[in-house]
């Protein structure tokens, strides 16, 4: 049984169709209070990384990124 409260949670477009890389994310609630939950799919009950809506632009800005970069 999951812990983690259920917050509309959505898939990211950048998680992989093989399933090893599944990160979701709660926009309605980062709408309603300006901070974004982002959580590991395959561990619905485990911790969620709770950022702020400029931090998570700057996780999706790092996600677009050419493979080949190197941070």
């Amino acid at each position: 049984m999951s812990t983690t409260p259920d917050l509309g949670w959505v898939k990211s477009s950048y998680s992989n169709n093989g399933g090893s890389a599944c990160v979701e994310w709660a926009p309605a609630h980062a709408r309603t209070t300006g901070t974004v939950p982002v959580r590991d799919s395959k561990t619905p009950g485990g911790p969620v990384l709770m950022v702020s809506t400029t931090a998570f632009a700057g996780l999706v800005t790092l996600a677009r990124r050419d493979e080949g970069t190197s941070l």
